[in-house]
């Protein structure tokens, strides 16, 4: 009965998980119209970076020390994760639906799966073949609302090459999150590239002279600024991992591939976006995509999750 209970829990909070990272697109769009991308980027990291230590501080006691080699990793982390992926996260949402966004970022799994090919010599099957292709085909009626002409034109919108930026930056951040975690634990590593990226983004932010006004900012700023600190970062990241740990990767994986659905859904909810049909076929292309390309992880558990950061840990680290 214990056991029953504590499972039922942990997929509960899997299932909150996926809320916070759907959500986290409405107050990403919210923000984004309000506050410039770097102003965004480090209140967000503030706020996560201050929870996430007390959170580190109280499961292990203290922070450990880092080797150079580490210490580089972790700043390739911060600038590719941290800095570079809400640089162009909040730049993005500026310009696109939060619903479009979150579909063209659901083209991660597939891009970490390409760079996971070339960087780590990982062999391709037919599932994760076949996937790459279906997200990829998703993907592009999604950017093109349905006329692929719009792509081979060239006439890709602002917005949409903003969050395909997100894309690569969230690719080169997982794969090098794989590296520093043989000697690192997945929260210790998130809450250092945490505290490097907010301290890399004081002074652009400052430099943006939007910081200086925060007394100005209304309860819809400060309540996206917790959401994507609090919410979306310090409790989705503890939560995941600790998910991971209690029924594996490969099941816990499979509720990532909702976030897209989630944050459509509030978008149109709390956003009142319409939803075309466009969107609709490129997410079923999309989902389709995302659940053949992690279907190896099924078979083969050590490789599994590839579609969000650090996933592919090895569970010996938590």
């Amino acid at each position: 009965m214990k056991i029953f209970i504590k499972n039922n829990f942990n997929y509960l909070k899997l299932f909150l998980v996926v809320i916070f990272w759907g959500s986290a697109f409405i107050a990403g769009k919210i923000l984004a119209e309000k506050l410039p991308p770097f102003t965004s980027s480090f209140l967000r990291f503030l706020v996560a970076s201050f929870f996430l230590v007390l959170f580190s501080l109280n499961l292990y006691g203290k922070l450990p020390k880092i080797n150079l080699h580490q210490i580089i990793l972790i700043i390739f982390l911060a600038v590719t994760g941290i800095v570079g992926y809400n640089f162009f996260f909040f730049s993005g949402l500026k310009y696109i639906a939060a619903s479009r966004a979150s579909m063209i970022m659901a083209l991660n799994p597939s891009f970490i799966a390409i760079l996971s090919t070339l960087i780590f010599k990982e062999k391709f099957n037919k599932f994760k073949f076949t996937g790459i292709i279906l997200s990829l085909i998703g993907a592009f009626i999604v950017i093109s609302k349905g006329n692929f002409r719009t792509i081979f034109q060239g006439n890709i919108g602002r917005g949409e090459l903003l969050i395909l930026g997100c894309v690569v930056c969230w690719g080169f951040f997982t794969l090098a999150g794989k590296i520093t975690m043989k000697d690192l634990k997945p929260i210790i590593v998130i809450t250092y590239a945490c505290l490097v990226g907010t301290i890399i983004l004081i002074i652009p932010a400052i430099l943006e002279a939007k910081l200086q006004n925060f007394r100005q900012y209304n309860f819809e700023e400060w309540g996206s600024i917790f959401v994507l600190g609090f919410f979306g970062t310090v409790l989705g990241f503890v939560w995941f991992y600790e998910g991971i740990d209690k029924i594996g990767p490969s099941q816990a994986g499979v509720f990532m591939n909702f976030v897209p659905v989630f944050a459509t859904l509030f978008a149109i909810l709390i956003l009142g976006e319409k939803l075309v049909s466009s969107l609709i076929i490129g997410a079923v292309f999309i989902i389709s995509g995302v659940y053949l390309t992690n279907y190896q992880a099924e078979k083969f558990p050590p490789k599994a999750g590839l579609s969000q950061p650090f996933v592919e840990y090895n569970k010996n680290n938590t």
